[in-house]
């Protein structure tokens, strides 16, 4: 009898034992499940925090725009917007390519170049925000002071309408021509009026012109192609044009977009990145007084 109790409290204890067993293990995979599924809401909702709005297509010069852009690419992700940047080593495919639809905007002129463009082409396109500004700098070549200027130096200078006109303001402002009084932005050499050295202007594509370092006296540059070309404003430019100049109010950098597409979302949300904080800081920090950020 005595045993038959024993044996039956031992049967019970053991099933008890069992069935707390299996509320334990129901219990672990409850707790695993409600926590997969915690941690799949939340994903969800960061998900949801960075869902994709699209792509924006941007055409740009390697130096300093598509550099800017990189920067700029992290903060646009943030919002959920994917900066897809195409580089180009000329100043007449990039607005092309936004004529044509193939990209949406373009960051690589200043405003005076894209009006003559737009003239000159019978194109569609419009400026959406002003970003920054690019000291235009006298350079050397051959020689290293515009002290040693003598007779007959050749100095080269971009060939296209505006940045022409500004390389040739630049010389005049520094003593070596004299432009016709009425000449202004749209001054060619046909314009000088007085060339006391005899300089010879060589006219050359913007992309081309830091190639003849080793063949003329001095360089005109455009801010981006000096970069490239390794040149430092504040250490290298034996002349440039000051940030308080008109020069800075003019040719200031701007994004571009074709006539109509003024409100495209995925640009507006890039040009207000181009002149946050975060991107002036980095310009600042770079470009050792290169490109300057625009003020308003």
């Amino acid at each position: 009898m005595k045993k038959r109790l024993l044996t039956g409290i031992l049967a019970g204890a053991l099933a008890v034992s069992a069935f707390a067993g299996c509320g334990s293990a129901k219990e672990e995979n409850s707790t695993a499940t409600d926590n997969a599924a915690a941690k799949e809401e939340t994903a969800g909702t960061e998900a949801a925090a960075v869902e994709s709005k699209g792509t924006i297509k941007i055409a740009a010069s390697a130096t300093p725009h598509a550099e800017i852009l990189e920067a700029a690419k992290p903060i646009l992700a943030e919002e959920g917007w994917d900066l897809e940047v195409t580089v180009y080593d000329d100043y007449v495919l990039p607005n092309e390519a936004v004529e044509s639809g193939e990209m949406d905007a373009n960051y690589f002129q200043h405003v005076p170049y894209l009006d003559s463009f737009n003239e000159e082409r019978g194109t569609h396109l419009v400026e959406v925000g002003k970003i920054h500004y690019e000291p235009f700098g006298i350079y050397p070549g051959t020689k290293s002071s515009l002290d040693d200027v003598a007779e007959g130096d050749v100095i080269a200078v971009p060939n296209d309408t505006t940045n022409e006109a500004r390389a040739l303001l630049l010389l005049q402002d520094n003593g070596i021509i004299t432009l016709k009084a009425d000449a202004g932005l749209e001054a060619t050499v046909n314009d000088i009026e007085e060339n006391p050295y005899n300089v010879q202007i060589e006219e050359l594509a913007a992309e081309q012109v830091a190639r003849v370092s080793d063949e003329v006296a001095y360089l005109v540059l455009n801010g981006n192609y000096a970069l490239e070309a390794g040149y430092s404003v504040g250490q290298d430019a034996l002349a440039y044009e000051k940030s308080d100049s008109e020069a800075a109010k003019t040719y200031v950098n701007v994004v571009v977009v074709k006539e109509g597409n003024e409100d495209n979302e995925g640009v507006k949300a890039l040009v207000d990145v181009l002149k946050s904080d975060e991107i002036k800081e980095f310009i600042n920090k770079t470009y050792d007084g290169a490109v300057i950020p625009f003020e308003e």
